[in-house]
């Protein structure tokens, strides 16, 4: 049973990614409040609402992308970073950058010939995803999450995995997730999705 949710979740996915061609013209919709934070030469990839902190106030995940960054990203000599910015919402409905990152999500061209491997964000109680999905022949999925530490006030890698399997044989898949027994105390602006591989 377990085995066939995840094709079914991987079918899914082949079919039905946010960030195919299809959808790259639809405009993303950034708070009026993020969008100082959003630099020239910079537009929106993803808005994602969510509980980062576990208080009362909602919060934000905003992932900016290059304009113009499927011409000059090279995934070998030169990947387009995309900036990964984390909100948190106050108490007088503003709300403060606590952390960024450029090393937490893939670049355009990361994805080989599916295309862009960003599939989104997804955020609940404290923890947070980053999600991809990628390959030709050989296809994967690689989910990153970090979780929120109240001590610190700042995310750590949490868990980091995914599945792989061949096109042909989408029946055999192999997961490998790891573990902070892994790769131990990670902040999230010291990770680096480029070299951190799983």
């Amino acid at each position: 049973m377990k085995l066939l949710f995840s094709i079914l979740a991987l079918t899914q996915l082949a079919t039905a990614n946010p960030n195919s061609s299809a959808h790259q013209d639809d405009e993303v919709k950034v708070p009026a409040a993020l969008k100082k934070y959003i630099p020239a030469g910079f537009e929106a990839l993803n808005v994602t609402k969510g509980d980062l902190n576990r208080d009362a106030y909602p919060d934000f995940i905003l992932v900016l992308k290059k304009k113009g960054e499927e011409k000059t990203s090279d995934v070998i000599d030169h990947p387009e970073k995309r900036p990964l910015l984390i909100f948190l919402g106050q108490a007088d409905q503003s709300f403060k950058l606590a952390a960024k990152s450029n090393n937490s999500v893939y670049c355009v061209d990361c994805g080989g010939m599916m295309g862009d491997p960003f599939t989104g964000i997804s955020i609940k109680n404290g923890y947070f995803s980053v999600e991809h999905y990628g390959g030709s022949g050989h296809r994967w999925t690689r989910i990153v999450t970090f979780k929120y530490s109240p001590a610190d006030r700042n995310w750590y890698l949490f868990k980091d995995g995914g599945d792989r399997f061949h096109a042909t044989a989408p029946e055999e898949v192999k997961t490998e997730v790891k573990t902070v027994k892994n790769f131990g105390k990670i902040p999230f602006q010291k990770f680096d999705i480029y070299k951190d591989e799983h």
